[in-house]
C-alpha cells in the first residue's frame, strides 16, 4: 500500500462525514428535521409581513381576506387557517380572487369580492 493511501482513506472520510452533514441541512440529501415551530405558534402579523416581503400583492390580497373575514362573520382567522385557505387545493377562490384584484389593483373587484364572501364553517355571521 503506497503512502498516499492512508490519505486517501482520510478524505473519503472525511467526505462522507460532509455528506451526512448536507443530508442533514440540504433539502436536496433528505428531508431536513423538524426544527421549526408548527404555523399556529406564528403571529399573523408576522406571517403577513412575511408575505409583504415575497409578494406585496398576496399580502395585501390576504390581509384584505382576514379583515372581511373578521368583520362579515365575527371570526377573528388563524395563521394555519390563512395558510390553508392559500394553500388547499388551488386556494380558496376568494382569497386568489382579492390576491389578483391586488395585483391588479381592481378596486371594484376587489369590493365585489369581500361583498359575496361566504364564512368559514362554525364562524358566526
Amino acid at each position: 500500500m503506497s503512502r498516499r493511501a492512508p490519505a486517501a482513506a482520510f478524505l473519503v472520510a472525511g467526505a462522507l462525514a460532509g455528506t451526512s452533514a448536507l443530508a442533514q441541512t440540504s433539502p436536496a440529501f433528505g428531508a431536513l428535521p423538524a426544527t421549526t415551530a408548527p404555523a399556529d405558534d406564528m403571529p399573523l402579523a408576522d406571517y403577513l409581513g412575511l408575505l409583504l416581503q415575497i409578494a406585496p400583492a398576496a399580502e395585501d390580497g390576504a390581509r384584505t381576506y382576514v379583515a372581511a373575514v373578521q368583520l362579515r362573520c365575527r371570526h377573528a382567522m388563524s395563521t394555519a387557517e390563512l395558510r390553508r385557505a392559500m394553500a388547499e387545493g388551488e386556494g380558496n377562490p376568494t382569497l386568489m380572487g382579492l390576491i389578483r384584484a391586488a395585483h391588479l389593483k381592481d378596486t371594484a373587484t376587489r369590493d365585489r369580492l369581500v361583498a359575496q364572501l361566504p364564512c368559514p364553517p362554525g364562524s358566526a355571521r
